[in-house]
């Protein structure tokens, strides 16, 4: 496996890290261009030894979560531990659930901490973690698997939201559930991860005989769900049993949001579509899903 890899895109006003299974884009509002290399230089300093702290535990990182379960010395393992703790109690977890929103929120803290910004965002293939100071926004567009375009989330600093990840059948890692896509906004993009992919499992209809099911360490030998069935298709849907998924998975969203690990969430399946967020006693209104 090659080291860290770096280049930067656009017209300069992004960052490409790569290595290995992690690969990141990086953005970054700055007042001069000094600044910028500033935080891409911060960025890239502590992308050198991420990968390399997160396999020393690899073993430990795949094994199941249990309230007791010590915090491990690399500062984004620890990161990924406390993003999946609040949730070992209710369901069978592993630290891994939450590990490309703790590098994202890493590698974020090693920008802001190298100097002051108004917005930057670290993408990690879809889960993001994003600063955002003063009257500053972040906007996203929401993408079905074929590129349709579903809508548009947008923030301001004031809605206290840091981390925005998606999870589900069309994601990078395997699902337990039939959710075309789940984006999940939290204070932190290690949370976000961690609930969108629980909150994805449940959108399911457990006992269709027409969704396939296989166990994911026959999809990926080193999978952290072992032999747990994940889904590898989904038939077309009639709307009774999308509304029942879609239900299912609103229902874990709501107690995430009661409980406070969230602040919004979007639902997707087959063209039907279930926000949560807006409205919620909170302080400020979480956004929702615009021009679904």
């Amino acid at each position: 496996m090659q080291g860290p890899q770096a280049a930067i895109l656009g017209a300069g006003d992004r960052l490409h890290l790569h290595h290995g299974p992690i690969d990141l884009i990086i953005g970054v509002d700055a007042h001069t261009p000094r600044e910028r290399q500033q935080a891409f230089e911060a960025a890239h300093a502590r992308f050198q030894t991420i990968l390399e702290g997160l396999v020393v535990g690899l073993d430990q990182h795949r094994s199941q979560l249990m309230p007791h379960t010590p915090l491990p010395s690399d500062p984004v393992a620890q990161r990924m531990y406390c993003a999946a703790q609040p949730f070992c109690t209710q369901t069978f977890v592993t630290p891994m659930i939450a590990v490309a929103g703790s590098v994202a929120d890493e590698v974020l803290g090693a920008i802001c901490d190298a100097l002051p910004l108004r917005r930057a965002y670290v993408n990690n293939g879809g889960d993001i973690a994003v600063h955002l100071a003063g009257d500053a926004e972040y906007s996203i567009a929401v993408a079905q698997a074929d590129g349709q375009d579903l809508g548009r989330i947008r923030f301001s600093a004031d809605d206290g939201i840091r981390g925005i990840a998606t999870s589900g059948t069309h994601g990078r890692s395997h699902s337990m559930g039939i959710a075309d896509s789940v984006t999940v906004l939290a204070r932190t993009a290690a949370t976000a991860d961690a609930a969108a992919t629980l909150i994805a499992n449940a959108v399911d209809l457990p006992d269709n005989p027409e969704i396939r099911r296989e166990p994911a360490s026959h999809l990926q030998p080193d999978s952290d769900l072992g032999d747990r069935m994940v889904v590898t298709r989904v038939p077309v849907l009639i709307k009774a049993d999308r509304d029942a998924a879609l239900a299912a998975g609103l229902g874990l969203a709501q107690s995430f949001l009661n409980a406070h690990h969230i602040k919004g969430a979007a639902l997707f399946l087959q063209g039907q579509t279930v926000t949560i967020g807006q409205g919620c006693g909170q302080q400020h209104q979480t956004p929702e899903l615009e021009n679904v």
